[in-house]
């Protein structure tokens, strides 16, 4: 099993702690058995706007939970017991709960969510705040000093 040592990105670069944590967590193959299950796709629409969509066949709204914390999305799908005494010869459709995980970039939040016709909508859009947006600067322009 192949390893990375991450250590001396943190000796050299300060404030990148999450970005080692985001490498050492992708590389890791334990936590995640469902990793196929359920399909999604991911689009971008404009250079903001996003959306996952997950194939949940089967999940009512009440069975779906969809929890956005610091830079995580969660989508937790937990199917109730089936009450019916079926036989089945073939079962192809999975009937399982999932829990999938999707690391969200900063300033990038959940905007909507939208279950139809068996295919999860979740709309994401980044949202930069002025403050962290580029601007220009004049050179040679009127300063104001201040005493």
């Amino acid at each position: 099993m192949r390893t990375i040592d991450l250590s001396p990105l943190y000796r050299s670069a300060i404030g990148f702690d999450r970005l080692a944590n985001m490498i050492e967590s992708a590389s890791s193959n334990g936590s995640n058995s469902n990793q196929g299950y359920p399909p999604y796709n991911i689009e971008q629409f404009s250079e903001d706007e996003y959306r996952i969509t997950l194939a949940v066949a089967g999940f009512e709204e009440s069975e779906l939970e969809i929890t956005s914390h610091q830079n995580t999305l969660l989508v937790k799908g937990i199917k109730s017991k089936s009450e019916s005494s079926s036989k089945f010869l073939y079962q192809g459709i999975a009937e399982r709960g999932f829990e999938r995980k999707y690391q969200l970039a900063d300033y990038v939040t959940v905007q909507a969510a939208d279950l139809s016709n068996g295919l999860l909508h979740i709309d994401l859009k980044r949202e930069v705040p002025d403050a962290m947006k580029p601007r220009s600067i004049a050179i040679g322009g009127n300063r104001l000093i201040e005493d």
